[in-house]
């Protein structure tokens, strides 16, 4: 009988049978379902969903489903008598429905997800959400937040709801740089492979939030990313959920909290809502983390031990094999070794994390790199970090040689090895102020950039004093302030001759 099997799940659940009746009464209540739409609608993982779906006879119209309306009398005796725990902002919502117009459109039109980055889009509710219980809970007028990573897009939607609010995005994925530059909205963003390193101009903000890879690894990486990035008295907020089945890794996330030694400020329960993710129920709860006096060197303690295998899935997911196929040696003489190689190698050798971090101190010609795979988004910015005549980049995939360092470099490869030779400097003085940028890759680029317009306008018998640059950067360029090559987007590095050609022009035009 129908209802024997409903009772028998029930009786299995015991305590957690609330989620099993909140499901069991969405399908009574006459609406058309379908998995997917269920499995987010009640916070319950698909395979919980799927047991109670198999024990029901149900009305279906293609891949909708409920329980047919003579049926559900039977069950009315089952069904969870109250909701589940109240949306702390959920009275907001309806508020700000032209923003989640807004959203919904953004999301919509964002780049597509990367399942090797653990990708999983939240819904366009879930961002606003998320902006409005920041704007509840804390005081946001002329407070800095930090989005460590953004493919869900929470920097836009905190942009809408609080435009007064400072929101600077540190991401892996270039495509998302742009497309949340596109907006327009007054985002700062920056380039960081979190795995590496947090850009210098990432830090000192009030408040941080991250929805990072559900791994014990992910996990403790973007949030020790995140500490890093805010003051001693600021905040963390982090999204992770887990399977009401599977208590044991929920576990080993929380134990690597912490080891991070945070204070727990509040834990809101599936607050966040994704479409993907129905193994966890397509849904994630809320923490709010404090930082200790403690926190700050346990935090440093574990990016020191960090490593780069942290996703669920692809080159560098946490179950992946050491790659095979590393460098054995250069194919030429090198100076320096950047990355890992073998230790038999007679050779000075360098993190790539410190290598993106800081200049290197000594003067070398001849660098080879190691950049194993998953990491070759840091391709680019490997590459600025050195001022090195010859660089020999070591991949595990035929390189794509990237247009934007095309100034600098001149590219050959050789099956997965790419070889960089720097460029003489050009006379015009276009290309000179490109180069005196570039060639810089850890100098703040407007600095070196206003240094440049002072150097040229002399060059031309006139006089531009520091504060006329700057003005001439800014009315150019305005997202170039506090940001080096090596933290920018790929998009702005290929747009700067056409900004740097702009600000040589504005030198003969009165200011």
């Amino acid at each position: 009988m129908e209802r024997d099997g409903v009772e028998r799940l029930l009786a299995e659940a015991g305590v957690d049978g609330r989620r099993l009746r909140h499901a069991l009464a969405s399908l009574c209540d006459g609406r058309w379902w379908t998995l997917a739409t269920l499995v987010r609608h009640t916070a319950t993982s698909r395979r919980t969903i799927e047991s109670l779906l198999g024990v029901l006879d149900l009305e279906r119209s293609g891949d909708r489903f409920r329980v047919a309306e003579t049926h559900r009398p039977a069950f009315q005796d089952l069904l969870a008598v109250a909701p589940p725990p109240e949306d702390p902002v959920g009275h907001l919502v309806p508020h700000y429905e032209a923003v989640l117009d807004r959203l919904r459109e953004l999301v919509a039109g964002a780049p597509r997800a990367r399942h090797t980055l653990d990708h999983v889009a939240a819904t366009p509710d879930t961002i606003l959400r998320r902006a409005l219980l920041l704007g509840a809970r804390f005081w946001l007028p002329g407070a800095r937040l930090l989005c460590v990573g953004d493919h869900d897009l929470t920097s836009l939607a905190v942009k809408l709801v609080h435009p007064e609010t400072d929101v600077t995005v540190a991401d892996v994925d270039d495509r998302i740089l742009a497309y949340i530059d596109e907006q327009d909205l007054g985002v700062c963003t920056r380039w960081a492979d979190l795995r590496l390193t947090l850009p210098a101009s990432a830090r000192d903000h009030d408040l941080a939030i991250t929805d990072p890879p559900y791994t014990p690894e992910g996990i403790g990486l973007f949030v020790a990313r995140a500490v890093e990035g805010v003051k001693d008295d600021g905040r963390v907020l982090l999204a992770y959920g887990a399977s009401e089945r599977t208590p044991a890794l929920a576990l080993k996330v929380q134990n690597a909290l912490s080891a991070l030694n945070l204070a727990y400020e509040a834990i809101y329960p599936d607050f966040n809502r994704y479409f993907g993710a129905e193994a966890i129920g397509s849904a994630a709860d809320l923490y709010i983390l404090r930082p200790t006096t403690r926190t700050r060197p346990a935090a440093a303690a574990r990016l020191d031990r960090a490593a780069t295998a942290i996703y669920t899935q692809g080159p560098q997911s946490v179950e992946s094999a050491p790659a095979a196929d590393a460098p054995a040696q250069p194919e030429g003489p090198a100076d320096l070794l950047v990355g890992d190689w073998p230790a038999s190698l007679p050779h000075t050798r360098v993190k790539l994390s410190t290598w993106l971090a800081k200049p290197y101190a000594a003067t070398v010609e001849r660098v080879a790199i190691a950049v194993p795979a998953g990491l070759e988004a840091a391709l680019p910015r490997l590459l600025l970090a050195t001022r090195a005549a010859h660089v020999e980049v070591h991949l595990t995939a035929p390189p794509a040689v990237p247009a934007a360092l095309a100034p600098v470099y001149d590219f050959t490869t050789s099956g997965t090895v790419l070889h960089a030779t720097r460029r003489p400097l050009p006379a015009d003085p276009e290309g000179l102020l490109l180069r005196r940028i570039l060639d810089n890759g850890h100098a703040k680029l407007a600095n070196s950039w206003r240094e440049g317009l002072i150097a040229a306008a002399r060059a031309q018998d006139g006089a531009l004093t520091k504060n006329e640059a700057r003005t001439l950067i800014r009315q150019t360029a305005p997202w170039s302030d506090a940001l080096s090559p090596v933290e920018a987007p790929l998009h702005r590095l290929t747009t700067l001759p056409t900004h740097i050609a702009t600000t040589l022009t504005l030198l003969h035009t009165p200011l």
